[in-house]
């Protein structure tokens, strides 16, 4: 079991940052690949950007690149992501999943794939 509580969200203006965290109990998270996930209002939920359990592997949305960036600490059970030149059309609830028992490398983008899912946080960025 992999329990995942996300924090860092809030209201930021467009051009700002913000620094999502996602800390995760259980001892599958250092097996996992971790992944972030969004979803807009009237929106369905997309993927934003993940990393493998070994943390030398990313992928990132096209949204993303250049702007986002995903890493992780293992000994702290904790995923974070980097949101810089934030954009009004990033203003969604920003979830944490969990994709358990693949390779070390392996990194899992599809949201129907993940095992576990965080509550989300609720990031806001206005014009």
């Amino acid at each position: 079991q992999v329990q995942l509580v996300e924090s860092g969200g809030g209201l930021v203006q467009a051009g700002g940052s913000l620094r999502l965290s996602c800390t995760a109990s259980g001892r599958a998270f250092s097996s996992a690949s971790m992944g972030w996930f969004r979803q807009a209002p009237g929106k369905e939920r997309e993927f934003v950007a993940a990393i493998s359990w070994s943390g030398t592997r990313t992928l990132a949305a096209d949204s993303a690149k250049g702007r986002f960036t995903i890493s992780r600490d293992n000994a702290m059970n904790t995923v974070y992501l980097q949101m810089n030149s934030l954009k009004p059309e990033d203003t969604a609830v920003y979830y944490c999943a969990a994709d358990v028992g693949w390779s070390r490398n392996y990194v899992g983008t599809s949201a129907d794939a993940m095992d576990y899912w965080g509550k989300g946080t609720q990031v806001t960025v206005s014009s």
